[in-house]
């Protein structure tokens, strides 16, 4: 028995249940690693999104991911960097950098990376579905195209609340709750927003 290490099969079992395309999902779950530092923690939650349709290009997915952290890190001026990587059932596959800039010593998401106060953080895996994982769910390549995504939601809190160890999020700790402004019975919302 294995620990789930990746929330990637339900992008699968959803093209083989039967759907037709076009399909859209998002695909949370909690996942295990052998990971534990400031970065990595054994259990973390991971959300996979997963595209499939007619005329879908490395355009459409990068406009997604970008809209996406835009209203996540409630900035309008983030910048993405797609580098070239490696994920077995994408092809091309791609990295995505956000910019930061440094505002006291601290990484602030948001601004060029290149600029000379800031860098670049990895914040999510990516890639165009490969052409054999369409052809293997029983739909044509030729035809249907799509893009799939994964992200740590934790590595992305993080980020987003400027915290330095990810560890902290389940020490439990009520002063470390209470200083981040987190309560128990405080449940973001649709209507409320991320930063509500």
């Amino acid at each position: 028995m294995l620990l789930r290490t990746h929330t990637s099969p339900v992008q699968i079992r959803t093209m083989m249940n039967g759907t037709p395309p076009p399909i859209r999902i998002i695909a949370p779950g909690r996942v295990y690693r052998s990971d534990s530092d400031a970065t990595h923690t054994p259990m973390f939650h991971q959300i996979e999104g997963l595209v499939i349709d007619k005329g879908i290009t490395l355009g459409h997915l990068k406009w997604t991911l970008e809209t996406f952290l835009k209203a996540f890190f409630e900035r309008e001026d983030i910048v993405l960097r797609l580098r070239p990587s490696y994920f077995p059932f994408t092809e091309p596959s791609v990295e995505v950098d956000v910019g930061y800039t440094l505002t006291n010593g601290q990484r602030v998401i948001g601004g060029d990376g290149d600029a000379p106060d800031g860098g670049w953080l990895e914040v999510l895996g990516s890639g165009m579905v490969n052409r054999r994982v369409i052809e293997s769910c029983g739909l044509d390549p030729d035809e249907w195209q799509g893009f799939a995504f994964g992200t740590g939601v934790d590595r992305l809190a993080m980020l987003k609340y400027g915290m330095n160890d990810l560890r902290a999020f389940f020490d439990g700790d009520l002063r470390w709750l209470k200083h981040y402004g987190f309560s128990a019975l405080d449940v973001p919302t649709l209507s409320g927003g991320v930063g509500a």
